[in-house]
């Protein structure tokens, strides 16, 4: 399957270079993006991830990007690619020093990318715990940045002992997140994932689980602070307790293997995973 790139009000060619070497998204990592499922032919709750984007944005500094400009490069990529499964929207400072220090504000001129392609699905995953942490205190904490260095390493070393996922604590030991989703843990017939104050991302996918699972009368919930210790994993392997991932391209998925054991995908989690599917179906911008 091909990608389709937009960028600058025009689709473009994928060998055709897009931003200029000043650019500080290329040299700090200064930039922000969002990835949506695509569903019929659709970017699946387009609006929440603008609505994040655009939080994200001024969480690091940036002045709110162009929401109409970035709808018409998703209409775009997906009229160019209509059998893709993804859409990653970035948006990045746009040219910069080469230090960390930005232009004036007044001069600030964004770089936007939308760009649609394949995506890869498991209804399973599985994960692995990693001696490396979240930072519930940085400064971007739960902002979705293209700051990734972190994860790109965590992944690798999950990739190396054949999993899909790693899981991470955070600097208290709390549960935090995967490297690119949020946890759920089933335990004393709930479904608990970590509080925002933990240091996970707001999630789009934890969002609606959390929404949808409580209209259905699920006994899904937002942890208490502490709630959650990263040794709760522990009691996933001794089969007391149940881990699930959730994200934009796998939905909610159950973990059936921890570290090197395989371990059984929990009855709620499951219906958790059944609901959330159909009502994706009904909905594509909930």
């Amino acid at each position: 399957m091909s990608v389709a790139i937009w960028s600058d009000g025009r689709l473009v060619d994928p060998s055709e270079p897009l931003v200029v070497g000043v650019d500080h998204g290329l040299t700090v990592g200064d930039g922000v993006f969002e990835t949506c499922a695509v569903e019929q032919g659709t970017a699946f709750a387009l609006t929440r991830h603008l609505r994040r984007l655009e939080r994200s944005a001024r969480g690091i500094g940036l002045a709110a990007p162009d929401e109409q400009a970035l709808r018409e490069g998703v209409a775009a990529v997906l009229a160019a690619a209509p059998d893709a499964g993804r859409v990653r929207i970035t948006v990045t400072g746009g040219p910069g020093p080469l230090g960390s220090d930005r232009f004036d504000p007044a001069q600030q001129r964004h770089t936007l990318v939308v760009l649609a392609g394949p995506a890869t699905r498991s209804p399973t995953s599985r994960v692995v715990r990693v001696p490396w942490v979240r930072n519930e205190r940085s400064s971007v904490a739960g902002l979705k940045t293209t700051s990734y260095a972190e994860n790109v390493v965590a992944l690798a070393e999950a990739r190396r002992r054949g999993a899909d996922e790693a899981v991470l604590a955070n600097t208290v030991g709390h549960l935090c997140e995967g490297t690119a989703s949020n946890a759920f843990v089933e335990r004393g017939g709930e479904l608990l994932t970590p509080p925002l104050s933990s240091g996970c991302l707001a999630g789009i996918t934890r969002e609606l689980a959390l929404e949808w699972g409580a209209a259905a009368g699920l006994p899904v919930r937002e942890a208490a602070e502490g709630e959650l210790r990263y040794e709760v994993l522990d009691d996933v392997l001794a089969g007391s307790a149940h881990l699930t991932m959730t994200g934009s391209i796998r939905n909610v998925s159950p973990v059936v293997r921890l570290d090197e054991q395989d371990v059984a995908p929990g009855e709620l989690s499951v219906q958790l995973r059944e609901l959330f599917q159909a009502r994706l179906a009904d909905d594509i911008d909930p």
